[in-house]
């Protein structure tokens, strides 16, 4: 930016500055998160969470970090699921891509859309992963046949004649 728009408003160079400093920093954490997820991948799988009274790896975070119970769960699957998600693993690593990108993915990442998952969590902001994995859930759900035979089969219609001759309707059809 020219020296005589940053002279014009010199916010912008305020702005510039902090927003550079709080994506480094945020670097910085995403690259610490990597760590921690992997260290509690390790803890779980050893079960080295496993004591008196402690029901679950999340439990144990919950306990000694204070980390809630449904975060808790979600680092514990996350974790899990980066071991075989080579490349989403990398560049989460390497502070490419959050945390909230990876969680979201992970939900539907296999090692065979990693590469396209990974593609969209670059290049679009969290909302819109979010947003995508959604959309991805709903339609693997579509094209189960299970679900959509269950369905099929809990469908029911019923009727009845009102008081004043009027039929009356009522079509049941489970998600």
């Amino acid at each position: 930016m020219p020296s005589s728009v940053a002279q014009l408003h010199p916010r912008y160079t305020r702005s510039e500055s902090l927003g550079d400093e709080i994506t480094e920093l945020y670097g910085f954490i995403t690259a610490a998160t990597y760590d921690l997820l992997v260290k509690i991948r390790e803890f779980d799988r050893e079960g080295l969470w496993k004591l008196e009274g402690i029901c679950s790896c999340a439990h144990w975070l919950n306990w000694k970090c204070g980390i809630g119970m449904n975060a808790g769960r979600e680092k514990v699957r996350v974790a899990n699921a980066l071991a075989d998600l080579a490349k989403i693993s990398e560049a989460f690593r390497l502070g490419e891509i959050s945390y909230s990108k990876v969680r979201a993915i992970t939900r539907v990442a296999t090692p065979h859309n990693e590469d396209y998952l990974l593609m969209i969590a670059q290049h679009g902001t969290a909302h819109h992963v979010e947003s995508l994995v959604r959309g991805y859930r709903r339609a693997e759900r579509l094209n189960d046949e299970d679900v959509a035979s269950q369905q099929f089969n809990s469908r029911s219609l019923t009727y009845r004649w009102d008081d004043d001759g009027s039929l009356l309707s009522r079509r049941i059809a489970t998600r």
